[in-house]
């Protein structure tokens, strides 16, 4: 398990446990995370789940895949210099304490 923390837009905070091994989209969804629509499920074709990585976790969770980086081009929200979409960052230990925040609009 590790801890993961997601700052909405509005400014609340939801700090969750999570299972390693799964993707942060999928933690975010099932515990109700506001602001992640996740609207494909997971399979990036949607950009629905688009988060912005803070500093201290960006070389831990690395940049994007091509795909990716194409799928950030096309979000709702204009990306950041840390855009990751969350169905594309699997939560590990070495991620422990892990901060994003939710883009202020999807999809």
């Amino acid at each position: 398990m590790s801890d993961v923390t997601f700052q909405s837009p509005d400014g609340s905070v939801t700090t969750l446990a999570a299972e390693n091994g799964q993707k942060l989209m999928k933690v975010a969804k099932a515990n109700g995370v506001p602001g992640i629509v996740g609207a494909c499920g997971g399979h990036m074709e949607c950009a629905t789940c688009h988060v912005i990585v803070d500093d201290e976790f960006v070389e831990k969770v690395g940049g994007p895949s091509d795909q990716e980086d194409a799928m950030l081009d096309e979000a709702a929200y204009p990306r950041q210099p840390h855009s990751r979409l969350s169905c594309q960052i699997i939560v590990a230990e070495e991620l422990a304490g892990l901060r994003v925040t939710v883009a202020p609009y999807q999809r």
